[in-house]
């Protein structure tokens, strides 16, 4: 019974020092002689219970999406309307980006070894469900149908998570994602257009507009 215990703190120090640096460096730029420095062990100690790069590397996504799933179970807002609660979901979200290495490394890992499960699918099921949610009791304007807020959804996530990734090289940015994430949604949700709600969205410029503008 010892034994079991200290293999699995071993196991938890290991899939924590992986994760750091699975989120600082990527899966090209980590080592299993990196991790094992980080985790204070062999790497012969490290093998034993990962044994190749690629298996710890799913065993860090497998915990970042445990995390996550874990976090939408406590989800704080269940007692607000559909549409509330994505909003506090991705906010949610954000807050897990800034404190949880394994979750950061589980969408780089994510992003860099795409047969692999993405870290998404752990919360867009849920998203997707408040949405239609949020369509069926009349949140939605009609010209919002639940996909394409799905779609905005996915963009401001993966945009707090770039916002992230920039932030870790100015001391003074960290912390800002989920407040500016924040700010983002109020802006979605209120408009920030003061024409009627008929406005024409222009055409993207085509290239060679582009580069005679230039």
């Amino acid at each position: 019974m010892v034994r079991q215990e200290r293999a699995l703190r071993t196991r938890a120090a290991v899939i924590t020092a992986a994760s750091a640096e699975f989120a600082r460096a990527g899966y090209d730029g980590t080592s299993l002689s990196r991790i094992s420095q980080l985790a204070g062990m062999s790497v012969g100690a490290l093998t034993f219970h990962f044994r190749t790069k690629q298996e710890l590397a799913d065993a860090v996504q497998a915990e970042g999406r445990s995390v996550t799933l874990a976090a939408l179970d406590g989800h704080a807002y269940a007692d607000r309307p559909a549409l509330c609660q994505v909003v506090g979901l991705t906010l949610g979200l954000a807050r897990l980006m800034e404190e949880k290495a394994s979750v950061r490394a589980a969408i780089r890992l994510s992003r860099e070894r795409p047969d692999s499960t993405s870290w998404s699918q752990a919360w867009l099921p849920a998203v997707r469900k408040l949405l239609d949610e949020a369509h069926a009791s009349g949140q939605l304007r009609e010209s919002a149908p639940a996909a394409d807020v799905m779609t905005l959804v996915e963009h401001l996530t993966d945009g707090a998570e770039v916002y992230l990734r920039g932030s870790a090289e100015d001391e003074s940015e960290i912390g800002n994602t989920v407040a500016r994430l924040r700010t983002v949604w109020k802006l979605t949700l209120t408009g920030v257009s003061a024409e009627p709600p008929g406005l024409e969205i222009p055409a993207p410029p085509t290239t060679t507009e582009t580069s005679s503008s230039s």
